[in-house]
């Protein structure tokens, strides 16, 4: 039978927010053009494989913003959740399938 963990409730919080703000930074990247800056089309077929492009706009000030500001609280969500008190609690062999428990705790 597999583990249980007594995941205390602002680690849950935390773990929960980081999988809203990179299902956020996710889509937030898939709408956006592909590339930041301004850029024409382009299209190499010398590689290993074909690769085409569509001319880029680039993007607004604002969505750069915004991508900075999910990364940034993406980045404190995860360090929040690494770092927690819980982990030093949990046995070194254990840290790795409590991490991945608490990953799921959401689905449970």
């Amino acid at each position: 039978m597999a583990e249980t963990y007594d995941f205390p409730s602002d680690l849950l919080a935390g773990q929960e927010e980081l999988h809203q703000v990179r299902a956020e930074l996710s889509a937030l990247l898939k709408r956006l053009p592909w590339s930041v800056e301004p850029l024409d089309a382009f299209s190499d077929s010398g590689g290993w494989r074909k690769v085409e492009r569509p001319a880029s706009p680039g993007w607004t000030a604002d969505e750069q913003a915004e991508v900075e500001k999910l990364r940034q609280r993406e980045h404190e969500l995860a360090v929040f959740v690494s770092t927690h008190r819980f982990w030093a609690e949990v046995t070194t062999g254990e840290r790795v399938q409590a991490r991945m428990r608490l990953k799921h705790a959401h689905e449970e």
